[in-house]
């Protein structure tokens, strides 16, 4: 009796070690769902720029998008402009490309890369310009279908056609003159000089008004102020510009110096 029941007991005690051997079953990982990721917008190649022709003004109804009489951006209020007849501006062009192709536009439109357009932050949309280098005295006529550049100092932002031919994609910036085409697309056009571009600071009726704002600018150092007497109206008008000034990097400078000097209205002119 006594060895049977060491058998019995060597047996329970077999099956008991083997289930403390046995390995816990350990849990199966879930099976991984594949997240889909939206596919890149394919940017189309590159077609001859030479041949892509300037944008045709002709007469277009104002954009149900885009022409708020005024918006806001980054804190700073722009009123739209009732109409683009008689625009003429000049200061800093800048461009923008595939980053933002096939996104919309303010009007609503696809934004082109390769299109002859442009971005304005007051022009009503759509309106036509024509565009001078003021480095080179290349010129292009663009549509204007989009809001913008919000960056200090910028005029208007181009399509990458457009920068590409008034030649200043490589450096991204260039000085430039502003004039809005009616359907004809006339416009006169005027003779760049690299030795011509100043920073006009304040105009005058009075000669003396002038020459106290010269000397304050002077004395701030500046740059080189210099007072030039024009007839306007048969009447004698004294503008106070700074400059000549080579570069947008030296317009930019020249802009922001007045700022902390009190002027805030300076802008790109040509002689």
């Amino acid at each position: 009796m006594r060895h049977a029941e060491r058998v019995l007991a060597l047996c329970a005690l077999v099956v008991l070690s083997a289930c403390r051997t046995q390995p816990y079953p350990q849990p199966q990982p879930e099976p991984e769902i594949p997240v889909p990721t939206p596919a890149p917008i394919p940017t189309p190649a590159p077609p001859d720029i030479g041949k892509i022709p300037d944008a045709t003004p002709k007469t277009e109804p104002r954009s149900k998008r885009g022409n708020p009489p005024f918006y806001s951006v980054y804190g700073k209020r722009y009123h739209v402009l009732s109409t683009s007849s008689g625009y003429h501006e000049r200061g800093v062009a800048s461009w923008y490309g595939k980053d933002f192709h096939g996104g919309a536009t303010s009007n609503g439109e696809k934004y082109d890369m390769y299109a002859m357009t442009a971005a304005h932050k007051t022009l009503p949309l759509p309106a036509y310009v024509q565009v001078t280098n003021l480095r080179n005295g290349r010129s292009v006529v663009v549509r204007v279908n989009d809001r913008g550049p919000f960056v200090a100092n910028r005029l208007i932002d181009l399509s990458y056609s457009a920068a590409s031919k008034l030649e200043m994609v490589r450096e991204g910036t260039t000085l430039v003159e502003v004039r809005s085409l009616d359907a004809t697309g006339s416009a006169p056009a005027v003779p760049p000089s690299a030795d011509e571009l100043y920073v006009q600071a304040g105009a005058f009726g009075e000669e003396a008004n002038a020459n106290r704002l010269a000397e304050r600018l002077r004395a701030a150092g500046i740059g080189i102020v210099v007072v030039r007497r024009d007839t306007v109206n048969a009447k004698p008008l004294y503008r106070v510009r700074v400059g000549p000034v080579p570069s947008v990097a030296e317009f930019d400078r020249v802009l922001e110096a007045l700022r902390g000097a009190g002027i805030s209205d300076a802008r790109l002119a040509v002689d």
